[in-house]
C-alpha cells in the first residue's frame, strides 16, 4: 500500500506494494482504466469513526459509523482510527466509513477526491498528517488470498473491456502476488477515467471486485 496521486483523481493503478512503500496512498493500489481516450488515472481509499457500542442513531452520525457485525477487529479499529484522523485533522469531515469488512469504500472516496481542490490530501490528509494511522492500519490488514484477488481483478478487467474500455489490461501473477491491471501505460495514460464511457463501465463492473482489491485497478 502507498499513497501517490498527481492526477485530478487519485491514481488509478498503483500497486498494493506501491501503496505500502509510498506514504501517500491510502490502503489499496490505484487502478488504471478507462476508455481509449487519453487522460489521467485514479483510485483511492479511506475509513471512518465507529462507536464502541453501535446503535441505530450512531450509524446516522457521519463521525461514528457502526461496528462490523462479526465484532470489532484490530483491522477495523485501525481503519476507524485513520478515518478519525482524516475527519479531525486531515481536512475531510465527510471522509467515508469503512465497510464492515474493514476495507475502505473507494467509490465514495473517489467521489470526494474528484471534487475541485479536494484531491491533494485524499490519501493521507493534508500534509500527510494521517500517515501514521494509515500505516498502522496497513500493518494489521488481513492476509489477502492472492488467487481470489487475481480472479476478482480478472473478472473486473474482462467486464471493463466488454463495456467499452478496450485498453483495460488484465491483472497478472508475479511471485505469488496478484498485480492489478488497468491502464496499459499509467505513466502516460492511454485511457480517461473521467470520460462518460469509463464511468459507465466502472459502475457496471464494480461488483466484480471483492473488498480486498477494491480500488486496486
Amino acid at each position: 500500500m502507498s499513497f501517490l496521486r498527481t492526477d485530478p483523481r487519485p491514481t488509478a493503478r498503483l500497486r498494493m506494494a506501491a501503496l505500502v512503500a509510498v506514504p501517500v496512498l491510502a490502503f489499496s493500489v490505484a487502478c488504471g482504466g478507462g476508455d481509449d481516450s487519453a487522460g489521467g488515472t485514479t483510485k483511492n481509499e479511506a475509513i471512518a469513526d465507529v462507536p464502541d457500542a453501535p446503535s441505530a442513531s450512531a450509524t446516522k452520525d457521519a463521525s461514528r459509523p457502526s461496528a462490523p457485525s462479526t465484532g470489532t477487529s484490530a483491522f477495523y479499529d485501525a481503519q476507524v482510527a485513520f478515518v478519525r484522523c482524516m475527519r479531525a485533522k486531515g481536512g475531510y469531515k465527510d471522509f467515508p466509513d469503512p465497510k464492515l469488512s474493514g476495507y475502505l469504500d473507494w467509490t465514495k472516496i473517489n467521489e470526494i477526491g474528484s471534487q475541485p481542490g479536494r484531491n491533494a490530501g485524499i490519501k493521507a490528509g493534508r500534509n500527510n498528517v494521517c500517515v501514521p494511522e494509515l500505516q498502522a492500519a496497513m500493518a494489521v490488514e488481513p492476509e489477502r488470498d492472492q488467487q481470489k484477488a487475481y480472479e476478482s481483478m480478472l473478472a473486473h478487467a474482462t467486464c471493463m473491456r466488454d463495456n467499452g474500455v478496450s485498453r483495460f489490461t488484465n491483472p497478472t501473477m508475479s511471485g505469488g502476488n496478484a498485480i492489478p491491471g488497468g491502464d496499459p501505460n499509467p505513466g502516460s495514460p492511454a485511457i480517461d477515467p473521467q470520460s462518460p464511457s469509463y464511468k459507465q463501465a466502472e459502475k457496471a463492473c464494480k461488483s466484480k471486485l471483492i473488498d480486498s482489491v477494491d480500488g486496486m485497478q
